[in-house]
């Protein structure tokens, strides 16, 4: 993919005039000429020392052939457009943008923190768990202990001690509610969840023994 991308300092007289045009007809006809997938326009957040107001409209090709064509056939004609309505009240300048990689949001809310302290931490659980990998931080538990007692002789747990001394070190991560419901099925039985308050302050989720064991 190719964005090619026109910045453009508007006189404040023609502002209003100017941005109504753009969207309901100049962008538009760019579109129409089947060179590009997509367009958007967006206000640049800048107090020009020259005045004016700076807008950032960026359209997108599929490749650098494409916008080639759409130089060589329709650049020349739609510049002229801008020029006739808008004469020297507009400063323009153009770039090109090559996308290297996209990167898509979750549609979720991550709204809950999870402390970790075993499997959930390993890339290849969270993909199995959650469809994705997760970026946390560091963070401690006070007043838990890890278990001498392994979950069938392999998965550490955790245990309330009661003991300020003793504390599990792990990683805290955001999910969204509906991915804790997960969590409670990847965890299974030997597990409970409960909220716990982390050395940091944050109030988060963590899985603890489901059996009540000694101190």
């Amino acid at each position: 993919m190719i964005i090619y991308n026109v910045t453009i300092n508007i006189d404040e007289s023609v502002h209003d005039k100017w941005l109504e045009w753009m969207q309901e007809t100049h962008i538009p006809e760019v579109l129409e000429t089947g060179k590009f997938i997509k367009a958007k326009i967006a206000k640049v957040l800048v107090e020009e020392e020259m005045g004016g107001i700076t807008y950032s409209i960026q359209y997108t090709a599929e490749n650098k052939e494409i916008l080639d064509k759409y130089y060589a056939e329709d650049a020349e004609r739609m510049r002229e457009e801008v020029s006739k309505h808008f004469g020297n009240k507009f400063v323009a300048f153009r770039t090109e943008l090559v996308v290297i990689k996209e990167y898509t949001a979750h549609s979720f809310n991550a709204t809950e923190y999870l402390f970790t302290y075993g499997t959930l931490q390993e890339e290849n659980i969270q993909l199995t768990v959650f469809s994705r990998t997760l970026s946390g931080f560091s963070d401690t538990l006070i007043g838990y202990k890890l278990s001498d007692e392994k979950v069938v002789g392999v998965y550490p747990v955790m245990q309330s001690s009661n003991e300020p001394a003793d504390f599990v070190n792990g990683r805290v991560f955001m999910c969204s509610k509906k991915e804790i419901l997960e969590v409670d099925k990847y965890e299974g039985p030997a597990y409970k969840r409960v909220k716990v308050v982390l050395n940091s302050g944050k109030s988060a989720w963590a899985y603890i023994s489901s059996t009540r064991q000694p101190n």
